[in-house]
């Protein structure tokens, strides 16, 4: 029997850009459920695109609510909050269908087969310090995972390094230049139906306490005794400057065509983010891919100048999602874009 996009349900956890991903779903015909703990429901009530809800204790214990879901037509789409609370190993356990490469999670959760990865592509990226180098100019340590921002802290020298990394919590880090410029937040989707790259959105992040900090003058932030944190709370949206668009393109493609030769043949596809700092000589350094949809794209449920410039119809990051699927459906090709 041929199943129809609408005989199928696309599901995902109560957090992070859930509402973006379920109000695509629903835009594009599906049927939605949310998994949510029992204190976030009653938000999500509020909205009616949202058909079905699923309470689970806590997002850790979604193996409990698991076998519920396994004899549906459900489709999960993960996002940042499956990585901090399900880890590595509990995404790699899901038997439900995945949208996305899990292979990926591999290369993006550690920060130095990530760093492989974007110097394989051919993109700048920060000077590393690795265990013997003498630090002798400012650097942001980084630990494992996506923590949105927590668990960064930043050293202007190897004294200064020394005195903050004995008491730092996290076990596993990497140590990069502390590059300045202007942090950008480039949202791509890259389509292994059509092969084609697209530029959904630009953001950049509001991250307490180092942008209030920054807001002050230098006489005022030597006297307060305030360490930087780069814990984010909010994004802003952001338009690039045209002539910086070709290469924002060009690495997105050298990164996907990369993955497909050191991950596999299927490599990275779906939503992507690629963390950069463009410095005054307008060169671009990546710090950092998210790949899968970042929060950043909620800025954009009804769309972005980007996408826009793509498709003549809002499309936000999450209804993107939700047409390839669709696509894919219709086309008989789901195998290449679940796990």
């Amino acid at each position: 029997m041929i199943m129809k996009h609408t005989q199928y349900t696309i599901a995902t956890l109560g957090s992070h850009s859930a509402l973006q991903i379920l109000k695509g779903a629903h835009d594009e015909g599906f049927s939605t459920l949310i998994i949510s703990t029992p204190d976030r429901l009653p938000f999500y009530k509020r909205f009616q695109f949202i058909n079905e809800f699923v309470e689970v204790k806590a997002f850790s214990k979604f193996a409990s609510v698991e076998k519920k879901l396994l004899n549906r037509n459900i489709i999960l789409i993960p996002h940042g909050s499956f990585v901090a609370y399900l880890g590595e190993k509990g995404n790699k356990n899901l038997h439900i269908p995945y949208f996305g490469n899990k292979k990926v999670l591999d290369w993006e959760g550690n920060r130095r087969m990530q760093l492989k990865w974007l110097e394989k592509a051919n993109l700048n990226v920060p000077r590393k310090f690795g265990r013997g180098d003498i630090i002798d100019r400012p650097v942001i340590v980084k630990s494992y995972g996506a923590a949105g921002g927590s668990g960064y802290f930043i050293a202007y020298n190897q004294k200064d390094f020394k005195k903050k990394v004995s008491s730092f919590l996290k076990k596993e880090f990497i140590v990069q230049e502390y590059v300045i410029g202007v942090p950008i937040y480039l949202h791509f989707f890259y389509s292994p139906l059509n092969h084609k790259i697209e530029l959904m959105s630009i953001d950049r992040r509001y991250e307490t306490n180092v942008d209030s900090l920054g807001r002050l003058p230098l006489v005022h932030q030597e006297n307060i005794p305030i360490t930087p944190s780069f814990v984010v709370v909010g994004n802003s949206p952001l338009s690039l400057r045209e002539s910086l668009l070709p290469e924002a393109y060009a690495m997105a493609e050298r990164l996907v065509k990369t993955s497909q030769k050191i991950i596999d043949k299927r490599g990275l596809f779906g939503p992507f983010c690629l963390e950069t700092i463009i410095t005054p000589d307008q060169k671009f350094y990546v710090i950092e891919i998210s790949c899968r949809i970042v929060a950043g794209t909620n800025l954009f449920i009804d769309g972005s100048p980007y996408s826009s410039l793509i498709y003549d119809e809002p499309m936000s990051s999450g209804r993107r999602i939700a047409r390839e699927i669709k696509i894919a459906i219709e086309e008989k090709k789901l195998s290449l874009i679940l796990n």
